[in-house]
């Protein structure tokens, strides 16, 4: 099982310098991925909370990394046209020499959608109109489309992105499922949904299979993953939403190390999601991970 770990996003204004230097070091001790997750507003009591840009920081760290895969956790399709966004990504991953994951959803925090302008209504049919761009132009290096949301006109791919850059999906929404699952390379979940407990995996597990059963595919053709949520002393609840009624992983280096090679037996990667994210909880998730691989 490949481990990799999501760098901050809301818990508190990191400046560029130690941004570079986490994802330096989360690369030095062992991670297998870097992820950013792409939002633009959280309100929370204490005011209104937001990250740096998800896409222009993957293409800073990209610059600045060598072995790590790379990619937003997960990008909403409406926020931007979505053959610019493939355009994006076809940059950050020339950059980064192939090692982006291209992770895509609807969008689900209504507030960011209404204070930035974009459309929050027929999220789904949205996002259906944009991965038929996305992969026509990813996977064929052309589309030509006209919906009811985008009009693509006898684009050309140019330059071109690899044809085999990986599309992950973060869903498991029936209809999303259904729509991505002949394309999709790899699929993820969030923490909170399967309650950080390799058993509460079992159902979305099952709705993937039989969705890319419908699609004539197998689960053995892509990578699984999920988001897990670890605190280390001096955590202060890395958390949003409803995710604070689930309970983080926790206890010593080895009882943490123990705990997450448990979700070996369920899925190919998972993406820690840590508490607090700071360059020391990252070098103590180094003897973690080590632990973890030592079996």
């Amino acid at each position: 099982m490949h481990i990799g770990i999501q760098l901050p996003e809301v818990e508190r204004i990191v400046p560029w310098p130690e941004y570079r230097a986490m994802a330096i070091l989360a690369e030095e001790v062992g991670f297998d991925s870097l992820w950013l997750g792409d939002h633009l507003l959280y309100d929370k009591p204490e005011g209104a909370l937001g990250p740096w840009e998800c896409w222009t920081q993957l293409a800073a760290i990209a610059a600045v990394t060598n072995r790590v895969l790379l990619g937003p956790l997960v990008s909403p399709t409406g926020w931007r046209n979505p053959a610019l966004l493939v355009k994006m990504a076809a940059a950050v991953d020339e950059i980064s020499g192939g090692r982006l994951v291209l992770g895509l959803g609807s969008g689900w925090n209504r507030r960011e959608f209404d204070a930035y302008g974009y459309a929050f209504e027929k999220r789904v049919s949205r996002f259906e109109e944009a991965f038929t761009i996305i992969t026509s132009l990813i996977r064929t290096g052309h589309a030509d489309v006209s919906g009811e949301f985008y009009q693509i006109r006898d684009l050309p791919m140019v330059p071109p992105t690899r044809s085999d850059l990986p599309i992950m999906i973060g869903s498991t929404g029936p209809r999303m499922l259904s729509i991505t699952a002949p394309h999709l390379n790899w699929w993820n979940e969030w923490w909170s949904r399967f309650d950080n407990d390799p058993a509460g995996l079992d159902p979305l597990l099952e709705r993937l299979d039989s969705a890319l059963g419908a699609a004539g595919r197998e689960r053995a053709e892509i990578t699984t993953s999920v988001a897990i949520s670890v605190a280390l002393p001096a955590g202060g609840g890395r958390v949003m939403g409803a995710d604070v009624q689930v309970p983080p992983i926790t206890g010593t280096a080895q009882e943490i190390a123990e705990q997450i090679a448990a979700f070996s037996a369920k899925v190919d990667h998972v993406q820690i999601v840590l508490d607090p994210i700071t360059m020391e909880s990252i070098e103590m998730m180094g003897t973690i991970l080590r632990l973890v691989r030592a079996g």
